[in-house]
């Protein structure tokens, strides 16, 4: 079994960093903005993007998070997590520019069933996708508006994303 390393943590610093300031390009400034992270690791990447956010717009982001187990559509397929909590911050997300943040894009479908769950939240004036890694095979036509890192892979490969908050290390890893 072989792993490799594609990205470090100045690696994963400078995605986020990139990918702050896309948000704020993109939305004119930091107004009505909300970022809600995909539990585990989304929530983590949400929560330092958020303070980046705030570092160079001067403005503080409020960050939330949006558990999608209960929405996905291949429960049967594939073992399910203990559901995380849901936290929309105080002043919710009608009319606001909702980024999801999720550290891997793959099939799509955790994207698709996190639009049906802020569905059931409120309803944004916009919703935009960040992920730390893209790595194809999508299996629904969602697509990253924002992207730190696009890693082609094979289908059985496994792209895995170990944060420090929860993993002790930051770095991104690909293997067989």
């Amino acid at each position: 079994m072989s792993t490799r390393t594609v990205l470090h943590d100045a690696d994963i610093d400078r995605a986020l960093t990139r990918i702050a300031h896309e948000i704020l390009e993109s939305n004119r400034g930091a107004a009505d903005l909300v970022l809600l992270g995909i539990p585990t690791r989304g929530v983590t990447l949400a929560s330092r993007i958020g303070h980046l956010v705030a570092r160079f717009s001067g403005q503080d982001v409020p960050v939330g998070a949006l558990d999608v187990t209960m929405y996905r559509d291949d429960l049967s397929r594939h073992p399910t997590r203990t559901p995380q909590p849901t936290v929309i911050p105080e002043g919710g997300i009608d009319g606001k520019v909702v980024v999801l943040v999720d550290d891997v894009l793959y099939s799509g479908r955790s994207i698709r069933a996190a639009l049906d769950a802020i569905k059931d939240n409120g309803r944004p004036a916009i919703v935009r996708l960040a992920a730390l890694i893209d790595r194809g095979h999508r299996e629904v036509p969602i697509r990253p508006d924002f992207v730190g890192k696009n890693l082609p892979s094979a289908r059985d490969e496994r792209v895995n994303v170990r944060l420090s908050e929860t993993d002790g290390v930051d770095e991104v890893t690909i293997g067989s």
